[in-house]
């Protein structure tokens, strides 16, 4: 049995500490993923503090199957992060995020934000399935044998839907800098 499994069960019996562990060590994976589909730092802390508050709460449902913790983390943040966009309609523009990160290195900042929000523009463009096997693949770092197992797709038909979604994302991102 992997460390993580032990962690796992000491947490479902209850143990604070062990869910802890499980915590540090998934934390900065979980937050790089939902700060990715989010407009700010602000409301993807918010996020990923909802996501492990619902892992605690839900961790007697949690059943391994072969894919490791922070799967089934990204899925309960995948469901959060769809939550939010259906209820909460107004995004932070670029002009406030810009001023409310202070003077200092501005453009900096603004250049940064807006090749971020590039990115997010052209991510929306693709299909579901493509954003997803992206984020999860160059995001969160996950392999594709983990990626195959929370789409239930083959390893090779995600191999193949990263190429799709890689390409597709290559012309959006040309198109766009030629306009």
């Amino acid at each position: 049995m992997s460390e993580e499994a032990r962690l796992v069960e000491r947490a479902k019996s209850g143990d604070p500490e062990a869910f802890g562990q499980l915590y540090d060590a998934c934390l900065e994976r979980v937050y790089r993923y939902v700060y990715f589909r989010v407009s700010n730092d602000e409301t993807a802390e918010d996020i990923t503090s909802q996501v492990f508050l619902k892992a605690w709460e839900n961790l007697g449902k949690y059943k391994a199957n072969g894919s490791p913790f922070v799967a089934w983390l990204y899925t309960i943040a995948r469901n959060l992060i769809v939550d939010h966009y259906r209820t909460r309609k107004d995004m932070l523009s670029l002009d406030a995020a810009a001023a409310a990160a202070g003077e200092e290195a501005l453009d900096e900042q603004a250049e940064l934000r807006f090749e971020l929000q590039a990115l997010r523009d052209a991510l929306q463009l693709l299909t579901e399935d493509q954003q997803q096997v992206l984020v999860l693949k160059f995001i969160a770092g996950l392999p594709n044998e983990s990626i195959a197992k929370m789409m239930n797709r083959r390893e090779g038909a995600i191999r193949a839907l990263q190429m799709r979604a890689l390409q597709a994302l290559s012309k959006h991102m040309q198109e766009k800098e030629m306009v």
